[in-house]
């Protein structure tokens, strides 16, 4: 997995307490049981340390984290690169 990725997982097992054992790319952001404003800190902590904007909306939280990832890859390398270096 890539570095966006890995940043991710360890946002949500260090900050938000998540099993690792739970988390895979293809699980929700709800189905991690993160209430919305959990959804919005982690949005708002990868907005910090990645430094691009993310929309955080009412879907975002039905989001998967490969989804999430490739949000914040997008913002990073732009859609024409296909993300960014694994």
């Amino acid at each position: 997995m890539d570095a966006v990725y890995d940043h991710l997982v360890t946002v949500l097992t260090d900050k938000f307490e998540v099993d690792a054992k739970e988390i895979r790319p293809d699980i929700t952001l709800t189905a991690l049981e993160l209430d919305s404003l959990a959804v919005v800190e982690l949005y708002v902590t990868l907005q910090e340390h990645w430094g691009v904007p993310l929309e955080e909306d009412d879907s975002a939280a039905e989001l998967t984290l490969e989804q999430v990832a490739q949000a914040v890859t997008t913002q990073l390398y732009g859609a024409d690169r296909g993300g960014a270096p694994r």
